[in-house]
Protein backbone atom coordinates (compact mmCIF):
# COMPACT_ATOMS: atom_id res chain seq x y z
CA UNK A 1 0.00 0.00 0.00
CA UNK A 2 1.31 3.45 -0.96
CA UNK A 3 0.55 6.09 1.67
CA UNK A 4 0.79 9.88 1.32
CA UNK A 5 4.15 11.28 2.39
CA UNK A 6 2.61 13.05 5.39
CA UNK A 7 0.61 10.02 6.56
CA UNK A 8 1.32 9.18 10.23
CA UNK A 9 3.16 5.94 10.92
CA UNK A 10 0.92 2.95 11.50
CA UNK A 11 2.30 0.04 13.55
CA UNK A 12 1.96 -3.48 12.22
CA UNK A 13 -1.19 -5.17 13.43
CA UNK A 14 -0.77 -7.40 16.46
CA UNK A 15 -2.81 -9.67 18.64
CA UNK A 16 -2.73 -8.65 22.29
CA UNK A 17 -3.41 -10.43 25.57
CA UNK A 18 -4.12 -8.53 28.76
CA UNK A 19 -3.83 -10.51 32.00
CA UNK A 20 -5.94 -8.94 34.74
CA UNK A 21 -5.76 -9.43 38.49
CA UNK A 22 -7.37 -7.66 41.44
CA UNK A 23 -4.71 -5.18 42.51
CA UNK A 24 -2.40 -4.08 45.27
CA UNK A 25 -1.22 -0.89 46.95
CA UNK A 26 1.93 0.69 45.54
CA UNK A 27 3.62 0.51 48.94
CA UNK A 28 3.00 -1.10 52.36
CA UNK A 29 2.22 2.28 53.90
CA UNK A 30 -1.07 3.59 55.28
CA UNK A 31 -1.33 6.38 52.68
CA UNK A 32 -0.85 3.99 49.75
CA UNK A 33 -3.21 1.44 51.28
CA UNK A 34 -5.86 4.14 51.87
CA UNK A 35 -5.72 5.15 48.20
CA UNK A 36 -6.04 1.53 47.11
CA UNK A 37 -8.90 0.74 49.49
CA UNK A 38 -10.76 3.89 48.50
CA UNK A 39 -10.83 2.71 44.89
CA UNK A 40 -11.54 -0.92 45.73
CA UNK A 41 -14.30 -0.29 48.26
CA UNK A 42 -15.96 2.37 46.09
CA UNK A 43 -16.75 -0.21 43.41
CA UNK A 44 -20.51 -0.95 43.49
CA UNK A 45 -19.75 -4.48 42.28
CA UNK A 46 -17.71 -5.06 45.45
CA UNK A 47 -19.93 -3.28 47.97
CA UNK A 48 -23.57 -3.72 46.99
CA UNK A 49 -24.92 -1.12 49.40
CA UNK A 50 -26.67 2.09 48.24
CA UNK A 51 -24.07 4.80 47.72
CA UNK A 52 -25.77 7.26 50.05
CA UNK A 53 -25.60 4.75 52.91
CA UNK A 54 -22.13 3.40 52.13
CA UNK A 55 -20.17 6.59 51.47
CA UNK A 56 -20.30 7.95 55.06
CA UNK A 57 -19.26 4.52 56.40
CA UNK A 58 -16.39 4.24 53.94
CA UNK A 59 -14.97 7.72 54.39
CA UNK A 60 -16.04 8.32 57.99
CA UNK A 61 -14.98 5.01 59.51
CA UNK A 62 -13.24 2.46 57.27
CA UNK A 63 -10.72 4.70 55.53
CA UNK A 64 -9.83 6.24 58.89
CA UNK A 65 -9.09 2.96 60.64
CA UNK A 66 -8.45 0.10 58.21
CA UNK A 67 -5.45 1.47 56.18
CA UNK A 68 -3.01 1.33 59.09
CA UNK A 69 -4.03 -2.20 60.03
CA UNK A 70 -3.86 -3.36 56.42
CA UNK A 71 -0.48 -1.66 55.97
CA UNK A 72 0.88 -3.69 58.87
CA UNK A 73 -0.35 -6.86 57.15
CA UNK A 74 1.21 -5.85 53.83
CA UNK A 75 4.50 -5.12 55.60
CA UNK A 76 4.68 -8.75 56.71
CA UNK A 77 4.59 -10.09 53.14
CA UNK A 78 6.24 -7.29 51.13
CA UNK A 79 9.39 -8.34 49.29
CA UNK A 80 12.48 -6.51 48.06
CA UNK A 81 10.90 -6.64 44.58
CA UNK A 82 7.62 -5.17 45.82
CA UNK A 83 4.10 -6.50 46.28
CA UNK A 84 4.02 -10.29 45.78
CA UNK A 85 0.90 -10.07 43.62
CA UNK A 86 2.43 -7.53 41.24
CA UNK A 87 5.75 -9.37 41.10
CA UNK A 88 4.02 -12.65 40.24
CA UNK A 89 1.74 -10.95 37.69
CA UNK A 90 4.79 -9.51 35.96
CA UNK A 91 6.47 -12.92 35.89
CA UNK A 92 3.35 -14.54 34.47
CA UNK A 93 3.29 -11.95 31.67
CA UNK A 94 7.00 -12.41 30.95
CA UNK A 95 6.70 -16.18 30.74
CA UNK A 96 3.60 -15.98 28.55
CA UNK A 97 5.49 -13.66 26.18
CA UNK A 98 8.28 -16.22 25.96
CA UNK A 99 5.80 -19.00 25.25
CA UNK A 100 3.83 -16.93 22.71
CA UNK A 101 6.35 -14.66 20.95
CA UNK A 102 3.89 -13.59 18.25
CA UNK A 103 1.48 -12.14 20.83
CA UNK A 104 1.81 -8.85 22.70
CA UNK A 105 1.28 -9.72 26.38
CA UNK A 106 0.57 -7.12 29.07
CA UNK A 107 -0.83 -7.26 32.59
CA UNK A 108 -3.03 -4.87 34.55
CA UNK A 109 -4.78 -4.54 37.90
CA UNK A 110 -8.45 -3.75 38.38
CA UNK A 111 -7.53 -1.46 41.26
CA UNK A 112 -4.24 0.39 41.54
CA UNK A 113 -1.52 0.25 38.93
CA UNK A 114 -0.87 -0.63 36.21
CA UNK A 115 -4.46 0.22 35.34
CA UNK A 116 -6.68 -1.49 32.79
CA UNK A 117 -7.55 1.58 30.71
CA UNK A 118 -3.92 2.66 30.38
CA UNK A 119 -2.88 -0.86 29.39
CA UNK A 120 -5.53 -1.12 26.66
CA UNK A 121 -4.65 2.30 25.23
CA UNK A 122 -0.95 1.39 25.22
CA UNK A 123 -1.67 -1.92 23.52
CA UNK A 124 -3.75 -0.25 20.82
CA UNK A 125 -1.06 2.35 20.18
CA UNK A 126 1.50 -0.40 19.64
CA UNK A 127 -0.74 -2.01 17.03
CA UNK A 128 -2.99 -4.44 18.92
CA UNK A 129 -6.17 -4.43 16.85
CA UNK A 130 -7.41 -7.63 18.47
CA UNK A 131 -7.21 -8.04 22.24
CA UNK A 132 -8.07 -10.93 24.54
CA UNK A 133 -8.59 -9.74 28.10
CA UNK A 134 -8.06 -12.46 30.68
CA UNK A 135 -9.41 -11.86 34.20
CA UNK A 136 -7.47 -14.50 36.12
CA UNK A 137 -10.35 -15.61 38.32
CA UNK A 138 -11.17 -19.30 37.76
CA UNK A 139 -14.56 -19.00 39.46
CA UNK A 140 -16.91 -16.33 38.12
CA UNK A 141 -18.02 -13.66 40.56
CA UNK A 142 -19.60 -10.29 39.86
CA UNK A 143 -17.18 -8.70 42.34
CA UNK A 144 -14.13 -9.98 40.43
CA UNK A 145 -14.71 -11.15 36.86
CA UNK A 146 -17.58 -8.80 36.09
CA UNK A 147 -15.96 -5.68 37.47
CA UNK A 148 -12.76 -6.42 35.53
CA UNK A 149 -14.84 -6.69 32.37
CA UNK A 150 -16.68 -3.47 33.31
CA UNK A 151 -13.36 -1.63 33.41
CA UNK A 152 -12.35 -3.09 30.04
CA UNK A 153 -15.62 -2.07 28.41
CA UNK A 154 -15.41 1.40 29.97
CA UNK A 155 -11.94 1.85 28.47
CA UNK A 156 -13.24 0.89 25.03
CA UNK A 157 -16.22 3.20 25.42
CA UNK A 158 -13.81 6.12 25.62
CA UNK A 159 -12.01 5.15 22.39
CA UNK A 160 -12.97 6.42 18.94
CA UNK A 161 -11.17 3.55 17.20
CA UNK A 162 -11.72 0.39 19.18
CA UNK A 163 -9.84 -2.90 18.91
CA UNK A 164 -11.77 -6.15 18.51
CA UNK A 165 -12.26 -7.75 21.90
CA UNK A 166 -12.59 -11.19 23.46
CA UNK A 167 -12.78 -12.01 27.16
CA UNK A 168 -11.54 -15.18 28.87
CA UNK A 169 -14.49 -17.07 30.37
CA UNK A 170 -14.32 -18.57 33.87
CA UNK A 171 -12.41 -21.83 33.91
CA UNK A 172 -13.41 -23.29 37.28
CA UNK A 173 -14.15 -26.75 35.84
CA UNK A 174 -11.89 -26.69 32.80
CA UNK A 175 -9.77 -29.87 32.64
CA UNK A 176 -6.68 -27.72 32.00
CA UNK A 177 -7.22 -25.90 35.30
CA UNK A 178 -8.21 -28.98 37.31
CA UNK A 179 -5.23 -30.93 36.00
CA UNK A 180 -2.79 -28.08 36.69
CA UNK A 181 -4.14 -27.44 40.17
CA UNK A 182 -4.16 -31.12 41.09
CA UNK A 183 -0.60 -31.61 39.80
CA UNK A 184 0.66 -28.55 41.66
CA UNK A 185 -0.97 -29.54 44.94
CA UNK A 186 0.19 -33.15 44.62
CA UNK A 187 3.76 -32.02 44.01
CA UNK A 188 3.71 -29.71 47.03
CA UNK A 189 2.11 -32.27 49.32
CA UNK A 190 4.78 -34.82 48.43
CA UNK A 191 7.46 -32.27 49.39
CA UNK A 192 6.08 -31.84 52.93
CA UNK A 193 7.75 -33.60 55.82
CA UNK A 194 4.39 -34.64 57.26
CA UNK A 195 1.14 -36.16 56.00
CA UNK A 196 -1.78 -33.78 56.51
CA UNK A 197 -4.94 -35.02 58.18
CA UNK A 198 -6.86 -32.60 55.99
CA UNK A 199 -6.35 -30.71 52.75
CA UNK A 200 -8.33 -27.48 52.96
CA UNK A 201 -9.32 -25.52 49.87
CA UNK A 202 -10.04 -21.97 51.00
CA UNK A 203 -11.84 -19.63 48.61
CA UNK A 204 -12.40 -15.91 49.03
CA UNK A 205 -15.72 -15.34 50.75
CA UNK A 206 -18.70 -13.36 49.51
CA UNK A 207 -21.88 -12.19 51.24
CA UNK A 208 -24.46 -14.98 51.26
CA UNK A 209 -26.98 -12.71 49.56
CA UNK A 210 -24.89 -12.77 46.37
CA UNK A 211 -25.79 -16.45 46.01
CA UNK A 212 -29.46 -15.61 46.55
CA UNK A 213 -29.21 -12.90 43.88
CA UNK A 214 -27.93 -15.40 41.32
CA UNK A 215 -24.14 -15.13 41.46
CA UNK A 216 -22.71 -18.55 40.46
CA UNK A 217 -19.53 -18.13 42.51
CA UNK A 218 -20.52 -20.46 45.37
CA UNK A 219 -21.42 -23.24 42.93
CA UNK A 220 -18.23 -22.72 40.93
CA UNK A 221 -16.09 -23.04 44.07
CA UNK A 222 -17.81 -26.24 45.14
CA UNK A 223 -17.41 -27.79 41.69
CA UNK A 224 -13.72 -26.90 41.60
CA UNK A 225 -13.20 -28.48 45.02
CA UNK A 226 -15.11 -31.62 44.06
CA UNK A 227 -13.21 -32.08 40.79
CA UNK A 228 -9.83 -31.50 42.44
CA UNK A 229 -10.65 -33.99 45.20
CA UNK A 230 -11.70 -36.57 42.62
CA UNK A 231 -8.61 -35.95 40.50
CA UNK A 232 -6.28 -36.25 43.48
CA UNK A 233 -8.16 -39.19 44.94
CA UNK A 234 -8.42 -37.66 48.39
CA UNK A 235 -10.90 -35.89 50.64
CA UNK A 236 -10.82 -32.09 50.62
CA UNK A 237 -12.60 -29.58 52.83
CA UNK A 238 -13.94 -26.37 51.29
CA UNK A 239 -14.01 -23.13 53.30
CA UNK A 240 -14.44 -19.40 52.67
CA UNK A 241 -12.18 -16.66 54.01
CA UNK A 242 -11.92 -12.86 54.26
CA UNK A 243 -15.27 -12.04 55.84
CA UNK A 244 -15.91 -8.30 55.96
CA UNK A 245 -18.69 -6.54 57.84
CA UNK A 246 -21.63 -7.91 59.82
CA UNK A 247 -23.68 -9.50 57.04
CA UNK A 248 -23.93 -13.27 56.72
CA UNK A 249 -21.20 -14.65 54.43
CA UNK A 250 -20.68 -17.92 52.64
CA UNK A 251 -19.80 -20.74 55.04
CA UNK A 252 -18.03 -22.62 56.48
CA UNK A 253 -15.55 -19.89 57.43
CA UNK A 254 -11.87 -20.72 57.09
CA UNK A 255 -10.82 -19.25 60.44
CA UNK A 256 -13.61 -21.01 62.36
CA UNK A 257 -12.80 -24.30 60.63
CA UNK A 258 -9.09 -24.06 61.49
CA UNK A 259 -9.93 -23.23 65.11
CA UNK A 260 -12.25 -26.25 65.40
CA UNK A 261 -9.97 -28.85 63.79
CA UNK A 262 -7.70 -29.69 66.77
CA UNK A 263 -10.71 -30.35 68.99
CA UNK A 264 -11.82 -32.92 66.43
CA UNK A 265 -8.42 -34.62 66.45
CA UNK A 266 -7.25 -32.98 63.22
CA UNK A 267 -3.78 -31.77 64.18
CA UNK A 268 -1.97 -31.62 60.81
CA UNK A 269 -3.32 -29.45 58.01
CA UNK A 270 -2.34 -28.28 54.53
CA UNK A 271 -4.28 -25.38 53.06
CA UNK A 272 -4.47 -24.03 49.52
CA UNK A 273 -6.35 -21.15 47.88
CA UNK A 274 -7.30 -22.32 44.38
CA UNK A 275 -9.44 -19.27 43.64
CA UNK A 276 -6.34 -17.05 43.57
CA UNK A 277 -4.13 -17.20 40.48
CA UNK A 278 -1.26 -15.59 42.38
CA UNK A 279 -0.22 -15.42 46.01
CA UNK A 280 -1.20 -12.17 47.69
CA UNK A 281 -2.14 -10.72 51.07
CA UNK A 282 -5.17 -13.03 51.36
CA UNK A 283 -3.00 -16.13 50.98
CA UNK A 284 0.36 -15.14 52.44
CA UNK A 285 -0.83 -13.10 55.41
CA UNK A 286 -4.42 -14.12 56.07
CA UNK A 287 -3.84 -17.85 55.63
CA UNK A 288 -0.09 -18.27 56.02
CA UNK A 289 0.30 -16.11 59.12
CA UNK A 290 -3.05 -15.56 60.81
CA UNK A 291 -4.47 -18.91 59.74
CA UNK A 292 -1.44 -20.70 61.14
CA UNK A 293 -1.72 -18.78 64.42
CA UNK A 294 -5.41 -19.64 64.74
CA UNK A 295 -4.77 -23.35 64.11
CA UNK A 296 -1.75 -23.63 66.41
CA UNK A 297 -3.39 -21.62 69.20
CA UNK A 298 -6.26 -24.11 69.11
CA UNK A 299 -3.80 -27.01 69.52
CA UNK A 300 -2.80 -27.78 65.94
CA UNK A 301 0.67 -29.27 65.46
CA UNK A 302 1.62 -29.02 61.77
CA UNK A 303 0.43 -26.44 59.26
CA UNK A 304 1.43 -25.88 55.63
CA UNK A 305 0.30 -23.17 53.23
CA UNK A 306 0.56 -24.42 49.66
CA UNK A 307 1.46 -22.02 46.85
CA UNK A 308 -1.03 -20.78 44.30
CA UNK A 309 -0.36 -21.71 40.68
CA UNK A 310 1.57 -18.44 40.30
CA UNK A 311 4.16 -18.72 37.50
CA UNK A 312 4.87 -22.40 38.23
CA UNK A 313 5.37 -24.82 35.33
CA UNK A 314 1.88 -26.23 35.91
CA UNK A 315 0.33 -22.78 36.07
CA UNK A 316 2.08 -21.39 33.02
CA UNK A 317 1.36 -24.46 30.91
CA UNK A 318 -2.32 -24.14 31.80
CA UNK A 319 -2.38 -20.41 31.11
CA UNK A 320 -0.59 -20.76 27.78
CA UNK A 321 -3.00 -23.44 26.62
CA UNK A 322 -6.07 -21.55 27.83
CA UNK A 323 -4.95 -18.38 26.06
CA UNK A 324 -4.01 -20.22 22.88
CA UNK A 325 -7.43 -21.83 22.76
CA UNK A 326 -9.23 -18.51 23.20
CA UNK A 327 -7.12 -16.93 20.44
CA UNK A 328 -8.14 -19.60 17.92
CA UNK A 329 -9.09 -18.06 14.58
CA UNK A 330 -7.22 -14.83 15.19
CA UNK A 331 -4.20 -14.45 12.98
CA UNK A 332 -2.18 -11.25 12.53
CA UNK A 333 -2.57 -9.78 9.06
CA UNK A 334 0.50 -8.79 7.07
Amino acid sequence: MIRPADHPAIPAEKIGVLLINLGTPDAPHARAVRKYLAEFLSDPRVIEIPRLAWKPILHGIILRTRPQKSAEAYNQIWTNEGSPLRVIAQRQAEKLRAAMPDVSVHYAMRYGSPGIAAAIHNMFREGCTRILTAPLYPQYCAATTATANDAVFAALAAMRWQPALRTLPPYYDDPLYIDALSASLTRQLKALDFEPDRLVLSFHGMPARTLELGDPYHCHCHKTARLVGEKMGREVDITFQSKFGRAKWLEPATDATLAAYPGRGIKRVAIAAPGFSADCIETLEELGIRGRETFEHAGGERFALLDCLNDSPEGMDMLTRLISRELAGWQPRS
